[in-house]
C-alpha cells in the first residue's frame, strides 16, 4: 500500500513566513502522523521566480498560448532560462532546508522509505507557492516513487456513479491550433487501449455544452491554445478562432460531467494553474495542466509518455512523473520541459487507475465487461477453476481418466534414475539352455522346470556357502521321488516354497504346495495384475478361500523377506488397523481408490510395487553354469537370498507385464517380478526406501484445482493463443518434472487431471475473454457510429462530422 503526505500552508506570506502541517498516512486511511512548523519569510522567493518566469517565456518555442504567439528562440536566451532555473532552484531548497522546517523534514525522513510510492498534496490558497517548482526539493528527489500535486484547502467529496463506463470514454476538445500541431494528440489518444475517444475539433460553445451533457465521461481532454490571467486566478480556452471560454462561462456543463463520472481533465495546453483553480471550484477530481506556457513539441511528448504509463497500468502518479522525468531528452532544445506538468488533486478522491475507471460496474454489466479490476478477475478465475476442477475430478471419479494416468505413472516408473543391484539377493535362473541341458543329460522333467536330481544338487550346493533364506519359485504340485531330495526339502529350514490360491470367481482352482515343505515355509504366488494385465500391485497377504489348494497366508516375498529379518530381530506383525508391520516400517493397504485407481478390488494386503528402477534387479547365474562351477565366491551366497526360478520362453514361459514393458518380448519372467517384490519389503524396512502411496482424496483435489487456477493466472494478461500456448506448455512441464520427483520420493500424485485442469482453465479464460472482447469491440464500434463530434476544417473555416475512434 502505498503512502499519503499533505502538506498544508496555513495564513501567512513571504513576507512574514508561512505555518506548515505535514501529515503522513497510508494511502486510504486517515493520517497517522501530524506535526506543525513553519517557512520563514523569504521575501524574495516571487522575485526569483519571476526573473525565470520571465527568461523563460521570452524564447518563444511555439507555444500553446496563443495563436499569435512568435518563435523568437535564440542561444543567449536559452542560456539566460538554464542559469535562472539554477539559481530559482538553488534558492528554494535553502528556504526549504531552514531550521523551523527542519522538524518536519525529519519526520518525513523518519516515516517514508525511498522505496515507497507517495502521493504528495501540497495544500495553498497562495498562488505564488502554487508557481514553485515542488518537484525539484532535494527532499522529494529522495523518492524515485513520489509526486507532488497542488490542491486547495477547501475541498469535497464528489460521489461516483453506481455503474461506471465500459471503456474509458474520453471527450477530447482539439481547440484553436493555429501555428501547433494538434493531429498527434488525437492520433495518441486513438491508441489507447479500451478507450472510446469523441472528438471536438473547434467546436461551438454550443456543442461543447450539449456534449458535456450528454455523456458520461471518464477523462476531458483538452488540446490548443490557452492562457491564464489574474495572477493565475482564472484561465481561458481558445475554441476556435473567433471563440474563447473561461471556466466559469461552462460551469453547469462541467459541474454535470464531474456529477456524471468525469475523473481527469487534462489541458495539454498553457499556463493552465487558472484552469486549474476554477475546475477545482467545481470539485473535478483530478487534473494535469502546464504551469507555464508549453512548446509545441513538449506537449505531444508528455501525452504520448503520459498515455503510454497510465493505460499501461501505472497510477496516475507515476504515470505523470515518469512521463515528466523523460522531458529531460528534450531540455536541449526546451530548457526546463520537467518543469512544466503539474497535477491538480482534489484531497477527498482517491487517483483512478486505467482500469478502475471502467470497472467500478454492477454485477450484470460485469458479466461483459473487459479487463476487470485484480479482485474481480481474481473472483472469476477462482470460480472458473472451481467449476473446471469440479469437472475433473467428477470425470476422474467415474474412472474415464484411469487409461491416461497408468500410462503416465507407467513412463515416469521407466524414467526413474537407475538403483543398482540389490546386494541381498541372487537370483538362480533356469532358461532354455538349462532345460535342454537336463535333457541331455536324461534327466526327466515331468511337471517341472527343473529334474529332481538338479534340484537336489543345486540345495545341496546353495546350504554350503549358508544362504539365510532360499526361495523356489517353481511349482511342484506331486510328490518327490528320490528319497535324497524328499528329504532335503523336508529338512532345509530356510527353504520356501510356492503355491497358489483358489478363485471361485474366475474360477482359478489354486496349485497344490509342494507335499514335502512344511506349511510354514510356504508362499502364495498370486499377484494381481490391473485391467491390462500389467503387474503394478504387491499381494503381501490374503485369506484364502475354505476350499483353496493352498492355505499360505503369506506371500512368497513376504515369507522370504520375514526369514531374511528374523536373525536381526525383526518380526512380523499387524497394526490394529490392519496394515502390516516390519519393525518400524508399516505397509499401508492399498483403498479401492488409490492415486489414478479408481473402484479396484482392494481386498487383503495389498500395497503399490514400487519396481527396483535398474536393468537388473539382482546378480543373476544360469542354473547350468552354477551346478558346474567348481570354485563360487562364497560372499556372492552366504547371508542372502536365493531365488530359483525359471526364464525360459520356449516351455510354458511364466512372464508378465509390468510397467517396463507389455509385449511378449518385453514381459518380465516371475521369479524376477518376485525378486522386486522382495527387494521392495527390505529396501523399505532395512534401507528406508520409500513405499509409494497416494494422497488422500481432499488433498488431490487441492492440488488439481491449484493448477487449475494457474492455468487461469495464465490467461490473466492475455496472452496472444502462441504464447499462451507456449506458457501452458512450460508450465505442464514443470507439472510433470513436479510429479515425477514426487513420485521417486514415494508420492503417486495426480498429473494427468492436474495437466487437463491446467489446459482447460487457460483454454477456457482465453475464450471467455477472447468472446468478451468481441462482443465488447462489436458494441464500441456501434457506439462509435452513432456518437460524432464537430470539426471544423482550419483551411475553409466549414464544420463536418469526426467520428471518434481507437488503435487496435
Amino acid at each position: 500500500m502505498g503512502k499519503l503526505v499533505a502538506i498544508k500552508f496555513g495564513e501567512g506570506s513571504f513576507e512574514q513566513g508561512f505555518a506548515v502541517t505535514l501529515q503522513i498516512g497510508e494511502e486510504h486511511e486517515r493520517a497517522a502522523t501530524e506535526i506543525t512548523g513553519r517557512l520563514p519569510s523569504f521575501p524574495e522567493m516571487p522575485l526569483y521566480y519571476s526573473h525565470w518566469q520571465s527568461s523563460y517565456r521570452q524564447i518563444g518555442n511555439r507555444y500553446r498560448l496563443h495563436a499569435d504567439q512568435m518563435q523568437v528562440t535564440n542561444v543567449s536566451m536559452v542560456q539566460d532560462c538554464e542559469n535562472a532555473s539554477h539559481i530559482l532552484r538553488a534558492r528554494f531548497n535553502t528556504w526549504l532546508r531552514a531550521e523551523e522546517f527542519r522538524p518536519l523534514r525529519e519526520k518525513w525522513l523518519e516515516r517514508l522509505s525511498s522505496s515507497d510510492e507517495v502521493r504528495v498534496i501540497l495544500q495553498t490558497e497562495n498562488s505564488q507557492l502554487q508557481l514553485l517548482p515542488w518537484h525539484l526539493w532535494d527532499l522529494l528527489e529522495r523518492y524515485p516513487k513520489a509526486e507532488i500535486a497542488l490542491s486547495s484547502p477547501s475541498y469535497d467529496r464528489i460521489h461516483k456513479p453506481g455503474a461506471l463506463n465500459q471503456l474509458v470514454n474520453i471527450l477530447a476538445i482539439v481547440g484553436n491550433s493555429k501555428g501547433i500541431d494538434t493531429q498527434a494528440d488525437q492520433a495518441l489518444l486513438q491508441q489507447c487501449s479500451n478507450a472510446e475517444v469523441s472528438f471536438l475539433v473547434e467546436p461551438q460553445r454550443k456543442d461543447l455544452t450539449e456534449h458535456l451533457w450528454g455523456k458520461n465521461w471518464d477523462i476531458l481532454f483538452f488540446a490548443g491554445h490557452s492562457s491564464s490571467h489574474g495572477n493565475g486566478e482564472s484561465g481561458r480556452i481558445y475554441l476556435n478562432r473567433t471563440d474563447s471560454l473561461t471556466i466559469g462561462e461552462l460551469k453547469y456543463a462541467l459541474r454535470k460531467a464531474i456529477e456524471n463520472g468525469l475523473q481527469l481533465a487534462i489541458f495539454n495546453s498553457c499556463d493552465g494553474l487558472g484552469l486549474a483553480r476554477e475546475l477545482a471550484d467545481l470539485q473535478i477530481p483530478q487534473m494535469i495542466i502546464m504551469r507555464e506556457p508549453v512548446p509545441d513539441q513538449v506537449a505531444k511528448e508528455f501525452l504520448k509518455y503520459f498515455l503510454q504509463g497510465f493505460a499501461g497500468g501505472e497510477s496516475l502518479y507515476q504515470a505523470v512523473r515518469q512521463a515528466r522525468e523523460r522531458l529531460q531528452g528534450l531540455e536541449d532544445r526546451f530548457p526546463c520541459a520537467t518543469w512544466l506538468p503539474v497535477i491538480c488533486q482534489n484531497p477527498a478522491q482517491i487517483p483512478p487507475t486505467w482500469d478502475e475507471l471502467r470497472s467500478a460496474k454492477s454485477e450484470d454489466e460485469d458479466e461483459v465487461n473487459l479487463p476487470l479490476s485484480n479482485r474481480r478477475r481474481f473472483k472469476r478465475i477462482l470460480l472458473f477453476s472451481l467449476a473446471v476442477t469440479a469437472l475433473v475430478c467428477g470425470v476422474r471419479l467415474v474412472g474415464l481418466l484411469e487409461n491416461l494416468e497408468i500410462p503416465a505413472f507407467d513412463l515416469m516408473m521407466r524414467s526413474r534414475p537407475a538403483e543398482g543391484l540389490d546386494p541381498r539377493l541372487l537370483i538362480i535362473t533356469i532358461d532354455d539352455e538349462d532345460l535342454a541341458t537336463q535333457r541331455q543329460n536324461n534327466e526327466s522333467l515331468i511337471g517341472a522346470s527343473i529334474s529332481e536330481k538338479s534340484l537336489n544338487k543345486l540345495l545341496a550346493k546353495l546350504n554350503q556357502y549358508q544362504p539365510r533364506a532360499i526361495g523356489l519359485d517353481i511349482y511342484r504340485d506331486f510328490k518327490a521321488k528320490q528319497p535324497d531330495l524328499i528329504t532335503r526339502l523336508q529338512k532345509t529350514q530356510n527353504l520356501i516354497g510356492v503355491c497358489k490360491g483358489s478363485d471361485n470367481t474366475v474360477n482359478i482352482k489354486g496349485t497344490k504346495p509342494p507335499p514335502e515343505i512344511p506349511p510354514g515355509n510356504l508362499g502364495f504366488s498370486d499377484f494381481i495384475y490391473d485391467r491390462d494385465g500389467v503387474i503394478r500391485r504387491h499381494l503381501l497377504f490374503m485369506n484364502q478361500e475354505t476350499t483353496s489348494l493352498c492355505s499360505a497366508p503369506y506371500s512368497f516375498s513376504l515369507q522370504l523377506a520375514s526369514l531374511y529379518l528374523r536373525p536381526l530381530g525383526i518380526q512380523t506383525k499387524f497394526t490394529p488397523e490392519g496394515n502390516l508391520q516390519l519393525g518400524k516400517t508399516i505397509f499401508p493397504n492399498l483403498k479401492s481408490r488409490t492415486g489414478g485407481y479408481q473402484n479396484i478390488d482392494a481386498n487383503s494386503g495389498q500395497i503399490l510395487l514400487n519396481y527396483r528402477s535398474s536393468k537388473e534387479i539382482a546378480e543373476q547365474v544360469k542354473l547350468t553354469q552354477f551346478l558346474s562351477s567348481s570354485s563360487i565366491n562364497p560372499n556372492a551366497i552366504k547371508d542372502r537370498i536365493v531365488l530359483i526360478g525359471v526364464t525360459a520362453k520356449g516351455d510354458s514361459p511364466d512372464t508378465w507385464p509390468t510397467p517396463y514393458g507389455i509385449p511378449l518380448d518385453e514381459q518380465m519372467p516371475g521369479v524376477l517380478v518376485q525378486a522386486h517384490m522382495v527387494s521392495q519389503i527390505l529396501g523399505a524396512v532395512q534401507d528406508g526406501r520409500p513405499l509409494l502411496r497416494a494422497w488422500s482424496w481432499w488433498a488431490e483435489v487441492a492440488w488439481i484445482w491449484g493448477w487449475s487456477l494457474i492455468g487461469g493466472v495464465l490467461a490473466w494478461r492475455r496472452l496472444s493463443l502462441p504464447w499462451l500456448a507456449l506458457a501452458i506448455g512450460v508450465t505442464s512441464s514443470v507439472l510433470y518434472v513436479l510429479c515425477f520427483g514426487l513420485l521417486i520420493s514415494g508420492a503417486w500424485v495426480p498429473f494427468v487431471p492436474s495437466a487437463l485442469s491446467l489446459v482447460a482453465m487457460g483454454g477456457l479464460m482465453s475464450i471467455y475473454n477472447n468472446s468478451k472482447i468481441k462482443v465488447r469491440v462489436g458494441n464500441g464500434e456501434e457506439a462509435r457510429g452513432q456518437g460524432a463530434g464537430k470539426q471544423g476544417s482550419r483551411e475553409a473555416g466549414e464544420q463536418g462530422e469526426m467520428r471518434g475512434s481507437r488503435g487496435r
